[in-house]
């Protein structure tokens, strides 16, 4: 029998995946909407129509649901589309239990729209299984969110813990594993039921792509519900964007862990700058989730991580304003690296420090993006 390929391999390789018709290592892209019938009147190539599924997301689908361990995985046309899909393929009336610290669009959705579809949220320290298991309605509670590390202050969140939890109360556990990336968690082993990734990040990793992906344990009834759902909302990721996805995914494992390696870099020197009230970083010994973080991640612990800037938020501000090497922009996992003043794009609401900056480390030279930093600091 042969050797299982390693996840390392799977991506890198695309899954094996080589073109029948012209031998190309590359999958071709097949933007066809539509496909010809058998002559019986049967769809034996198992393609009908392009809004439920294309060869190029199948593809891309398959090399993801091999890395997380899956029993499926469906891509979508964004995170959000992707995770909201997650909520609205519970049965109603759906209690959820959510972080207070998480994506906060998504964050901003179960607070203001799914209740008016029935979902309503009770959001908690999600780094606190008790205050989860006090927030559990027995029963009621559906499905209990979690998102590991936790953007923006990467709070981490015990996933066998919460399973338990969640499974002892008949409730279901959805992860946004989009930080961690199956390079460094799988949350399904560790008893997770859904997982969650906004594929524009860290399995894309280019910034060129908008997509999201639900990763599940087993085709159970929300996972029919969700088939219906992408299929019938029209939410499923076009063939252009899976080809790039696919592109994406086969470098994910060097660039996460090169990623990670350079963040821990940064924590640990920044941790030490007096200008640096704070560092947030899992992967710091001092920090608060490492021992959890350090049984759930292997590997390292993501290219993500948060400075609080001693002098306050008109000095985190300025800091962003002078960078030259980090890019001024929202989202993360890129190959370069972005900073953000996060509680400006929040808003009003937010449980984000004014005095933070969100870091996404990419695949420059850390010690170029430390020199930066600091002459940007002043």
């Amino acid at each position: 029998m042969a050797k299982p390929m390693s996840p390392e391999t799977i991506a890198a390789q695309a899954g094996g995946l080589v073109d029948e018709t012209t031998g190309s290592i590359i999958p071709p892209i097949q933007t066809a909407t539509t496909y010809i019938r058998d002559p019986d009147n049967q769809y034996r190539r198992g393609y009908i129509y392009g809004r439920p599924d294309t060869p190029n997301v199948r593809h891309a689908e398959s090399v993801l649901q091999q890395l997380e361990g899956a029993a499926a995985c469906f891509l979508f046309g964004s995170g959000m589309a992707a995770a909201t899909t997650a909520f609205l393929a519970l049965e109603r009336p759906a209690h959820v239990v959510a972080p207070e610290v998480m994506y906060w669009a998504l964050k901003k959705w179960l607070a203001d729209d799914a209740r008016t579809l029935d979902i309503e949220a009770t959001f908690v320290d999600a780094t606190n299984p008790e205050a989860i298991k006090a927030a559990i309605q027995s029963g009621r509670t559906r499905m209990v969110w979690i998102e590991t590390p936790a953007n923006p202050m990467w709070g981490i969140s015990d996933i066998v813990d919460i399973a338990s939890l969640a499974h002892g109360a008949g409730a279901i556990l959805g992860v946004d594993s989009t930080v961690a990336t199956p390079v460094l968690t799988q949350p399904l082993a560790l008893g997770a039921d859904i997982v969650m990734h906004s594929a524009t990040k860290y399995l894309n990793g280019h910034s060129d792509v908008l997509a999201g992906a639900l990763a599940f344990a087993r085709k159970d009834a929300v996972f029919d519900r969700a088939a219906r759902m992408r299929s019938n909302l029209g939410a499923v990721l076009a063939p252009f964007e899976a080809y790039l996805l696919i592109r994406g995914m086969r470098t994910l494992h060097v660039r996460v862990r090169h990623a990670s390696a350079s963040a821990l870099r940064l924590a640990r020197h920044f941790a030490q700058d007096p200008r640096i009230v704070e560092v947030l970083y899992p992967g710091l010994q001092s920090d608060p989730g490492h021992a959890v973080a350090a049984r759930q991640m292997q590997g390292g612990f993501s290219g993500m991580l948060s400075v609080r800037v001693k002098a306050g938020e008109a000095a985190a501000v300025r800091t962003a304003a002078n960078v030259k090497i980090w890019k001024r922009a929202t989202s993360l996992g890129g190959v370069e690296s972005l900073i953000e003043h996060r509680a400006s794009v929040e808003g009003p609401g937010t449980p984000c420090p004014p005095d933070l900056l969100r870091l996404s480390v990419g695949l420059e030279d850390p010690a170029d993006l430390i020199a930066d930093l600091e002459q940007a600091l002043g």
